[in-house]
C-alpha cells in the first residue's frame, strides 16, 4: 500500500486560494480500474482510491504514514512564478507599456 503525501493546486474555477493550505495523503491505485461490458460503467474493487486525508502540515501526514507502516512519496507544492498585479496598474503613469485600445 504506497500513497502520495501533497498539496493541491487551487483549481481553475476558483480565484481565492481555499483548501490549498491543507496537505492531502491520497492512496495509489493497487488494483486497475475494469470496464463493466454491460453497462459500460468504471468500477474497481480498490477501496482505498477513496480515501483521502487531510491534515494541517506535511510533517503531521508523514507522521501518520509512518505510524501505520503506509510507504509514502512527498510531491513538494511549486510555487508561482507570476507576479501578482492590480487593476490600478493598469492606469499608473509610469507604465512600462503604451497603454491602447
Amino acid at each position: 500500500m504506497t500513497a502520495k503525501i501533497y498539496r493541491p493546486a487551487k483549481t481553475a474555477m476558483q480565484s481565492g486560494k481555499a483548501k490549498t493550505n491543507l496537505w492531502v495523503l491520497e492512496f495509489d491505485a493497487e488494483k486497475p480500474r475494469t470496464i463493466d461490458p454491460i453497462m459500460g460503467y468504471t468500477s474497481s474493487g480498490d477501496m482505498y482510491q477513496q480515501v483521502k486525508l487531510t491534515f494541517e502540515t506535511c510533517e503531521e501526514a508523514v507522521a501518520y504514514a509512518q505510524r501505520n507502516g503506509i510507504e509514502y512519496r512527498v510531491i513538494e507544492p511549486k510555487e508561482s512564478t507570476r507576479k501578482r498585479v492590480a487593476y490600478p496598474d493598469n492606469f499608473r503613469f509610469n507604465r512600462m507599456q503604451p497603454w491602447t485600445h
